[in-house]
């Protein structure tokens, strides 16, 4: 593992790669005002060549070389960005002060400027993704060392902390279920059909009986059964046949005058 972890460190990524740029020389600052590239001599660079950034762990490499042999002019180590190590201009985008070292450690600042500005946006930006990532992996890192020191996640109730359920809809449901109302049942078990909307009841006077009975009329919402169509339709007779009619009711009821009783209680629905 150690050797593999090794291995891994060694790997030379290449980040961003132009194949202009012009180095100058800097004069030294007189004041914290920041380089300024008007000063320059831009029109007399002292090297033309490529740049290749280049990153081995956490450390980017800024390397200046011969466009032809490859061969290293200058490299400039970063350990951090933005930092003392790369720095830009106050006068314009496209020109940078770099601090480069060689083999012995000796150190010199020098000025970088490219030809195309889309050339001087994506340098600053390869050295801005390469130490994003640096800080990425840094805080997972310190995270797997240290998982309880993380943020946690609190689901616990505050105190006095309250909650509202919003249950209008289950009441509405629960509610519809139980406004059914039986229908009323009558003798023998029978259920009654509600009476017509607007209809009045008809009810004989003491002692008289229907002189004749009117076909039954359909309600509405109420079809007809055949029951009701098996019912005898006499015609205006006589009482002997009004007494044909209602014999067999006035045998069941025992009496002619429970009949009466019974026929002076007739609704028709």
């Amino acid at each position: 593992m150690a050797a593999m972890a090794a291995e891994e460190e060694e790997y030379e990524a290449v980040l961003c790669v132009k194949p202009a740029v012009h180095v100058y020389r800097v004069p030294p600052r007189a004041s914290n005002r920041g380089y300024r590239a008007a000063e320059w001599q831009l029109d007399q660079p002292a090297w033309s060549g490529r740049l290749r950034i280049t990153a081995k762990g956490k450390v980017a490499f800024i390397k200046l070389e011969d466009k032809t042999s490859g061969e290293l002019f200058a490299q400039a180590p970063v350990e951090q960005f933005p930092g003392i190590a790369v720095e830009s201009v106050t006068d314009s985008s496209r020109y940078f002060v770099i601090r480069i070292e060689d083999e012995n450690g000796r150190r010199a600042f020098i000025g970088v400027g490219f030809v195309d500005r889309g050339d001087a946006f994506d340098f600053n930006v390869a050295l801005q993704d390469h130490f994003k990532w640096v800080r990425q992996q840094s805080e997972l890192a310190r995270q797997a060392e240290n998982p309880d020191q993380g943020p946690k996640l609190d689901l616990g109730f505050k105190e006095g902390q309250t909650i509202k359920l919003n249950i209008a809809n289950i009441k509405k449901k629960e509610g519809a279920t139980g406004n059914t109302r039986p229908r009323p049942m009558g003798p023998g078990g029978l259920s009654l059909l509600p009476p017509p909307p607007g209809g009045k009841s008809l009810v004989c006077p003491s002692g008289e009986r229907p002189s004749s009975l009117s076909a039954p009329a359909q309600l509405p919402g109420t079809p007809i059964t055949d029951a009701l169509l098996s019912w005898p339709q006499p015609a205006a007779a006589s009482s002997a046949s009004a007494a044909d009619v209602w014999g067999d009711f006035a045998k069941a009821s025992g009496s002619a005058s429970n009949q009466t009783q019974a026929n002076a209680g007739w609704v028709q629905f």
